[in-house]
C-alpha cells in the first residue's frame, strides 16, 4: 500500500529542475530592472520568490495530498465559482485595467493575479468530469460536441469583455484535446476547428489589436517601431546568442532594448545568454515533461484522472510553446507566459497547484514506476 502512494518522482524532479532553472534565468533577466531601479528589482524578485517559489511549492505539496476524485464530486461548483471570480475584474476597485484590458484582480495591494488562471483549471475539472461521466456517449452530438460548445460559449462572455482573445484560444485548444482523448468524433472536432477559425477571423476585424498582431507577425519590418518592435528585438537577442550564448547574466538586450524581458520575452533572454544549445535543452526538458505527464494519464486508474492530467499538461505546455514560438517569430506575439520562467508569482502558484494534482493522480497509477 505504501508503494502505491508514491508520486512519480521523475515527473517531480523534472518540474523542480524547470522551476529552479527558470528562477535562475528570471534573476538574470531582472538585472535589467536592477540597473534602473533597485527598489523595483527587490519587489519583483520578492514576489516571484515568495508567491511563486515558496507558496507555490507549499500549494503543490498540499494538492498532491488531496484525493483528485474530490474535484470530480465538486466539479460543477468549482466551474461556476471560477466563472464568478472571472467577473470580479469588472467590479470597480477590485479589477485592474492595463493597456486597455481589464484582466487583473488587486489582492489588497500586495500583488495581482489574472482570474483566467482559475477559470482554466475550473474548466478542465468540469469538462473532464463530464467526459468521464458520459464516456460511452461522447460520440453523440448532445453529449460530446454540444456541451463543449456551450461551455466555451459561457466562458467566452467574460473573456471577450476583458478582452483576452488569447486565453479563449487556449481554452478551446484544451477542450478539443480532452474531447479527442475521451474518444470524441474527429468529424465533430473538425467542425469545431472550422468554427474556431471563423470566430478568430471575426474577432480580427472586431478587435483591432488582434488584426495588428497578425499583420506584425506577417510583416514585422513594416511596424518596426510599434507593434513589430518586440519581435524584432527578440530575434536580435536570440540570434546574438549564436550556439552557446554570451553566458548567464551577460545578456545585453535586457538592459535597454528588449520589452518585457522578465515576462513575455524571457525566452529571448535565455537565447541570448545560453544560445541555441540552451534553448534546445529547455525545449527538450518541456517535451520530456509532456511524456511523463501522458504516461501518468495513460496509467490513471480512471478516465477522470487521465483527462485531468491531459487538460492540465496541455494548459501549461501549449502556452509555454506559444511563448517560445512568438519569441522565435514562428507564431504571432501572444503575451502568454513561459511556465516556470516568466514573471507572475500568483500564476506560478496556481501552476504548481495544478502540478500537485497531477502528482496526486500519479500515486494511484495502475502500473508503478520501476
Amino acid at each position: 500500500m505504501s508503494k502505491a502512494l508514491k508520486v512519480d518522482r521523475t515527473f517531480l524532479i523534472t518540474v523542480l529542475f524547470l522551476l529552479f532553472f527558470g528562477f535562475t534565468v528570471f534573476i538574470s533577466a531582472s538585472m535589467g530592472i536592477l540597473a534602473k531601479d533597485m527598489a523595483q528589482f527587490a519587489v519583483v524578485t520578492f514576489k516571484q520568490a515568495f508567491f511563486g517559489l515558496l507558496l507555490g511549492l507549499i500549494s503543490c505539496f498540499v494538492f498532491s495530498h488531496i484525493n483528485y476524485k474530490l474535484f470530480k464530486k465538486f466539479s460543477l461548483g468549482i466551474f461556476l465559482g471560477s466563472i464568478a471570480i472571472m467577473c470580479f475584474v469588472f467590479i470597480p476597485g477590485v479589477g485592474m485595467t492595463l493597456n486597455g484590458s481589464t484582466r487583473w484582480i488587486n489582492l489588497f495591494g500586495l500583488t495581482t493575479f489574472q482570474p483566467i488562471e482559475i477559470l482554466n483549471i475550473g474548466f478542465v475539472i468540469y469538462w473532464g468530469a463530464w467526459l468521464a461521466l458520459y464516456k460511452d456517449k461522447i460520440q453523440q452530438f448532445r453529449y460530446g460536441l454540444l456541451p463543449l460548445i456551450i461551455l466555451l460559449g459561457i466562458c467566452s462572455i467574460p473573456i471577450i469583455l476583458q478582452p483576452d482573445v488569447d486565453s479563449l484560444f487556449f481554452l478551446g485548444l484544451i477542450g478539443v484535446t480532452m474531447f479527442i482523448s475521451a474518444g470524441g468524433k474527429i468529424k465533430h472536432t473538425l467542425l469545431l476547428m472550422v468554427a474556431g477559425v471563423v470566430c478568430i477571423t471575426i474577432l480580427a476585424f472586431a478587435k483591432p489589436y488582434v488584426k495588428d498582431r497578425i499583420i506584425s507577425f506577417l510583416n514585422p519590418q513594416e511596424n518596426s517601431l510599434t507593434s513589430g518592435y518586440q519581435i524584432q528585438q527578440s530575434l536580435i537577442a536570440v540570434g546574438s546568442g549564436q550556439i552557446f550564448g554570451r553566458g548567464l547574466g551577460q545578456g545585453i538586450q535586457k538592459f535597454k532594448f528588449l520589452p518585457e524581458s522578465i515576462s513575455d520575452s524571457i525566452f529571448a533572454v535565455l537565447g541570448e545568454e545560453m544560445g541555441f544549445v540552451g534553448c534546445v535543452f529547455v525545449i527538450l526538458v518541456f517535451l520530456f515533461l509532456i511524456f511523463r505527464a501522458f504516461r501518468i494519464a495513460i496509467r490513471s486508474p480512471d478516465n477522470f484522472g487521465g483527462l485531468l492530467v491531459v487538460g492540465i499538461v496541455i494548459l501549461i505546455i501549449s502556452r509555454s510553446f506559444m511563448n517560445i514560438g512568438s519569441m522565435l517569430g514562428i507564431v504571432p506575439i501572444s503575451g502568454v507566459p513561459l511556465a516556470f520562467f516568466s514573471q507572475g508569482g500568483t500564476a506560478m502558484l496556481i501552476t504548481l497547484s495544478e502540478i500537485g494534482i497531477i502528482l496526486n493522480i500519479s500515486k494511484f497509477n495502475k502500473i508503478k514506476n520501476k
